[in-house]
């Protein structure tokens, strides 16, 4: 069975979080809940499980540290250089490309 990969946007404002889910939302994707703090996002990847998280870089460490810690396959995308993060894009309109270039949630098929 197949389903569409779940992706989380957390930015310190909510004007900042409404960028952010603008330049991450996508057809290829399901865009959940949406965080405007390191609290709320640990409390928010756990609600939601989503397999991708796009952090605004003002975060953080602390909010790859989080998101790990509710989830732990998490993969992290960091728009700005932040420690921990699986990927950086350096700007939003690179976001998109970052979460496409992560792996998918069901990891390699193998034969």
């Amino acid at each position: 069975m197949c389903r569409a990969l779940k992706v989380l946007c957390a930015a310190p404002t909510p004007e900042r979080l409404g960028e952010l889910k603008r330049a991450a939302v996508s057809a290829q994707w399901e865009l959940v809940g949406g965080a405007t703090s390191v609290e709320e996002l640990g409390r928010q990847v756990g609600e939601w499980g989503p397999d991708v998280v796009v952090v605004d870089g003002s975060l953080g460490a602390a909010a790859v540290e989080a998101a790990r810690r509710a989830r732990s396959t998490v993969r992290v995308v960091a728009v700005g250089r932040v420690d921990g993060a699986d990927l950086v894009a350096p700007t939003l309109a690179e976001v998109r490309d970052a979460i496409l270039g992560l792996p998918g949630p069901g990891g390699p098929v193998r034969r």
